[in-house]
């Protein structure tokens, strides 16, 4: 079941892009108006752009809440998106671990044209984390683009981005973790993480690359082949964003499946009883979790 996207406004800048729904088909884009001339003597690189599919899929039990991840995709500038993936370890404390990444990704998108932001992943959440009062934590990605095709990223946790560009992941962000299982979060606590402990990438993108971001619940249960496959196979990002939300969602309920995340938790130390060793079994499967996934083409405006 796949929750319906509303529509979020950011203050003062460009329209904010449709996200894509479930019974819709084509793919959004984000507009803006150039604001250069072209130079008679060298002519100014293309602007570019976003155009982007995103899906989400609840974990079963938590359907009726619409789960615990949350994200939001603006138009301004050259285009900025993030999903934070909520602590489901907060319900053990009867506190509602949706609450922490929605309202973080409802100040990000209130605070992505904020002058104090200067159009940098860091600051931007920082001030988002700040204003954030609910009790909880949360992993997050965000990723800004700007006109000339400079992609900035920043990422606490386990959430991901990989870059597409002819069939190949040529970038990928790589999780942060105390340990297996317990990534670095943003947290209403004063003990967790901040912005300072972000890792921050820079990329250069080009017209036709493909930026594939998600929460764990797609990197766990999803291998690159596959991602690359759904990707290359399928020109449209709203259609990509939703068979990869599906695949995720599949694989994660599937005890069979080698997963991403059963090989990493073998390769860790962590396994079935050594009596079901014996008898050559082995711990596998998917890991059933909510499923984010945004997809995005890098087009020319």
């Amino acid at each position: 079941m796949a929750i319906p996207v509303t529509r979020m406004m950011v203050p003062h800048a460009r329209p904010s892009l449709r996200l894509s729904h479930t019974n819709l088909t084509n793919s959004t884009r984000v507009n803006f108006l150039c604001r250069c001339a072209p130079s008679e003597l060298q002519p100014l690189r293309p602007e570019l752009s976003l155009s982007v599919g995103t899906h989400a899929i609840p974990h079963p039990d938590k359907v009726e809440k619409g789960g615990e991840d949350a994200f939001f995709v603006s138009s301004y500038r050259g285009g900025v998106m993030a999903v934070a993936d909520g602590v489901s370890g907060w319900a053990e404390q009867d506190v509602d671990p949706s609450l922490f990444s929605k309202e973080l990704m409802a100040n990000a998108s209130r605070l992505v044209d904020d002058e104090d932001v200067r159009y940098d992943p860091g600051f931007l959440i920082d001030k988002a984390h700040t204003a954030t009062t609910s009790r909880g934590s949360a992993t997050i990605i965000l990723a800004m683009l700007e006109e000339v095709g400079i992609l900035k990223i920043g990422n606490v946790g386990d959430c991901g981005l990989k870059l597409l560009r002819e069939g190949q992941i040529i970038f990928a962000t790589t999780p942060q973790e105390h340990y297996f299982d317990c990534p670095y979060q943003l947290s209403s606590e004063g003990s967790a993480q901040t912005y300072l402990d972000a890792s921050f990438s820079i990329v250069e993108v080009q017209k036709g690359d493909v930026i594939v971001m998600g929460s764990d619940g797609l990197f766990d249960n999803v291998f690159d082949h596959e991602i690359v496959s759904i990707v290359t196979k399928h020109a449209d990002v709203a259609e990509s964003s939703r068979l990869l939300a599906e695949v995720a969602s599949s694989h994660s309920r599937d005890t069979e499946f080698e997963s991403p995340y059963a090989l990493e938790a073998r390769a860790k130390g962590f396994d079935v009883p050594l009596w079901k060793k014996a008898l050559g079994k082995k711990l596998t499967g998917g890991k059933l979790d909510d499923v984010t996934v945004i997809v995005a083409k890098v087009v020319s405006s």
